[in-house]
């Protein structure tokens, strides 16, 4: 669905429930689209530290200085 920005601000609650119903509207100024509305999507799932132990390594030169070389394309 597709509206003007007047009609959106005029019609706001009756838009979120369409949009709550799983709709999209489309909100647009002089005909062109300029939002979208959209339902919110669920939580993503919590976070649980520690989930990668054992996974990652750090070898004994993780904190040693990088080559010049590799400095110097950073620069580049």
């Amino acid at each position: 669905m597709k509206v003007n920005i007047h009609e959106a601000a005029a019609h706001l609650s009756k838009l979120i429930s369409r949009v709550s119903g799983g709709e999209e509207v489309i909100i647009a100024r002089a005909g062109r689209p300029v939002a979208r509305l959209v339902p919110v999507e669920g939580r993503p799932a919590e976070r649980v530290p520690g989930t990668a132990k054992g996974k990652v390594i750090l070898h004994g030169d993780f904190t040693a200085p990088l080559p010049d070389d590799v400095i110097d394309s950073f620069y580049q």
